[in-house]
């Protein structure tokens, strides 16, 4: 008897039918073929205790399971429920009439339980694209996969109530409805963190009201105890908030990526990542035997903080140079490609030499001249010409801390970055996947941020003095128009150009100026 259950497989970001065929007939074997790997291989052990410790007989039969389409790898334990379903429907324990409208993924337990997998979401899209009625995945799953409309989600925690769910008894399982607008809308709590705890340093908060209106990349420099990271951690505070789109689009790559907190539906906020120094290269842009989304990828719609710069890999760092202008990840291997997104605010904080303390009025530097330009050359130049944003940061003095009152909240902050990307979003209707300043081609630079005479003037000197690159010459224009749009200003001043030559101060030639 030959038997076929619908499941999926999950590539990139995007899932594709596989077809589970079982057939059953003389002798005593059990044969698995359709190019599975190792974890799907081992599901012959978690099929036959699951199916036993469930209240079932394993049918004592040559069993062959062909997963379609052959020349497609099969990855991961999501074929555990279909391939055992499969086996009991050749023995009529399960009725085939339901099976050619229903899709399911999950992983056996010994039990017979049913535990999570990774693409819930991206499978419950493809399901209802490909006009499947239902799609049945594990309970942990049910919420992320049932935010897609117009298709029937069941959240199953026993194979058992797959098994009645088919064959239409009165334990039958009730789908899962979620109302997304509101659940989206329910989940952007407030934040814990605010920038009212950051006393002074009103010069790098201005710096970082400029990256979020803009969506500019950000790197500070101090000595340690100065607050860089105190103020990163802040940044999504003041970021706008998810539209239910990009929710959408950062909750299946967490979903893909199997970052999901148990029973949730939605990302609601902003994504902040910030992973250690010694992080590879493979973790941080993706990829690897089975590919999975990178530290890069996690932080799409989001912030990717690397706390103390120079200390990641060289060879780390240099990776991120083409994301960082493409904002997409494409990952080509011998036996894949995938892409995946990767548009995300890259802020950066690092010491300005090895021990911390140079420049600093308050301690004594120990490192040479040598140590230093060794330490700072583990940025390399097109990189830090990749951030928009460069600014140094000075420890407050006892005196000022104890007086300092508290800083301005995060929430008037957030109002006036999101009236200029409000601005940005009006400006750039016209041009798909274009939201912000930081994303505007050469172009879109000659249209919208034109310098006045003067302000070109005060580029060209900037240009000449500190030996910028072309492309800092973008960036100042970028950075430019979006301090000229907090500014509520139609057209690019001479101030708004000086502000923005001002976040250049960590150039390379600046550094050399300085002795380093």
């Amino acid at each position: 008897m030959l038997v076929k259950v619908c499941t999926a497989a999950v590539q990139g970001l995007d899932a594709t039918t596989v077809i589970t065929e079982v057939n059953s007939g003389r002798g005593l074997s059990f044969s698995l073929v359709g190019l599975p790997d190792n974890a799907v291989k081992e599901s012959h052990e978690r099929i036959v205790a699951a199916i036993q410790n469930s209240g079932y007989r394993f049918p004592s039969k040559a069993i062959i399971v062909n997963l379609t389409p052959a020349d497609l790898k099969k990855e991961g334990s999501s074929y555990d429920l279909p391939i055992a379903i499969g086996i009991l429907a050749t023995e009529s324990e399960v009725s085939t009439e339901r099976l050619k409208t229903y899709m399911m993924v999950g992983e056996l337990s010994l039990d017979g339980s049913l535990l999570p997998v990774r693409g819930a979401l991206s499978i419950a899209i493809m399901a209802r694209e490909q006009g499947f009625e239902g799609l049945v995945v594990p309970r942990q799953n049910v919420r992320e996969a049932a935010v897609v409309n117009r298709l029937k989600v069941y959240g199953a925690e026993h194979m058992s109530e797959v098994i009645d769910l088919l064959n239409g008894t009165e334990r039958a399982i009730s789908p899962t409805e979620v109302d997304t607008r509101e659940e989206f809308y329910s989940r952007q709590k407030d934040f814990e963190l605010d920038f009212a705890d950051v006393r002074g340093q009103e010069s790098v908060k201005r710096a970082m009201e400029v990256a979020a209106a803009g969506g500019h990349n950000l790197i500070m420099i101090g000595p340690p105890g100065s607050g860089k990271s105190m103020m990163a951690k802040r940044l999504p505070t003041i970021l706008p908030p998810l539209s239910l789109r990009e929710s959408l689009e950062t909750t299946q790559i967490h979903s893909v990526a199997g970052k999901l907190s148990r029973d949730t539906s939605l990302i609601a906020q902003r994504p902040f990542r910030s992973p250690h120094h010694t992080i590879s290269q493979v973790a941080l842009v993706g990829g690897g035997a089975n590919p999975q989304p990178g530290e890069i990828s996690l932080a799409h719609n989001g912030v990717l903080f690397l706390d103390e710069l120079p200390e990641f890999s060289r060879a780390v760092l240099e990776v991120l140079r083409q994301p960082l202008e493409d904002r997409v990840i494409n990952i080509s291997r011998a036996k894949y490609a995938v892409t995946y997104p990767a548009s995300f605010m890259f802020v950066a904080s690092m010491n300005p030499c090895p021990c911390g303390y140079y420049g600093d009025p308050t301690h004594h530097c120990t490192c040479t001249p040598g140590r230093i330009q060794q330490y700072m050359s583990k940025i390399s130049g097109p990189l830090l010409d990749r951030i928009d944003i460069q600014c140094e940061i000075q420890p407050l003095p006892f005196s000022d801390i104890s007086k300092a009152q508290p800083g301005e909240p995060s929430e008037a902050i957030r109002e006036r970055v999101i009236r200029a990307r409000q601005m940005q979003e009006e400006r750039f209707r016209e041009y798909r996947g274009i939201y912000c300043n930081a994303q505007m081609s050469e172009r879109m630079i000659q249209q919208y941020a034109v310098p006045s005479e003067r302000g070109l003037a005060m580029l060209r000197m900037a240009m000449e003095r500190l030996s910028l690159s072309a492309r800092a010459y973008n960036r100042i224009l970028k950075v430019s128009r979006t301090i000229a749009d907090l500014d509520a200003s139609e057209n690019v001043q001479s101030h708004h150009i000086a502000e923005a030559i001002g976040y250049r101060n960590l150039d390379r030639g600046d550094w050399a100026e300085r002795g380093m």
